[in-house]
């Protein structure tokens, strides 16, 4: 496995991971919303300052995809987390997780927050082992039911 940044050119192939993804926890995709920002990796995450990544097996297939969106004042969200069902259970979202952290401290950030639906039972477990607590957003997308943060520093 190995992880890479995302072009423009990977969009295409990181929409279809991803809502399948939500469509196998029976969650709704936001074209014109919160998923819109799948439109432009590039200009969305990157240019802003922030990251999206693919996580690719051996034979180059992806099978992971994460990113940081950069908010306000040192702040970021994370962003489209999410494997293939065959990627998970061997370790990759921790070894996700720790990249993730990484980076954003590189980056500069200070916190990072994420939304989240409870049927992502997975992720939540992964959430909590790192320390993300609840919080309560001003504004959460249709499909989430959930907010979390972790301090970085």
């Amino acid at each position: 496995m190995h992880i890479r940044s995302a072009t423009n050119a990977d969009a295409d192939a990181a929409r279809t991971l991803i809502f399948g993804v939500l469509d196998e926890y029976g969650l709704s995709t936001e074209h014109q919303g919160v998923d819109a920002d799948l439109d432009d990796l590039e200009g969305n995450y990157i240019a802003r300052g922030g990251l999206f990544e693919l996580l690719e097996d051996d034979d180059g297939r992806l099978v992971g995809t994460v990113g940081l969106f950069p908010k306000e004042d040192g702040v970021c969200e994370l962003r489209k987390m999410y494997l293939l069902p065959e990627a998970r259970g061997k370790g990759l979202g921790k070894r996700i997780m720790d990249r993730i952290l990484d980076r954003a401290r590189s980056l500069g950030f200070r916190r990072i927050e994420l939304e989240t639906a409870a049927a992502l039972v997975e992720a939540m477990g992964l959430y909590a082992r790192y320390g993300f607590r609840p919080i309560d957003p001003e504004h959460l997308c249709a499909r989430c039911d959930q907010a979390f943060a972790l301090d970085l520093d």
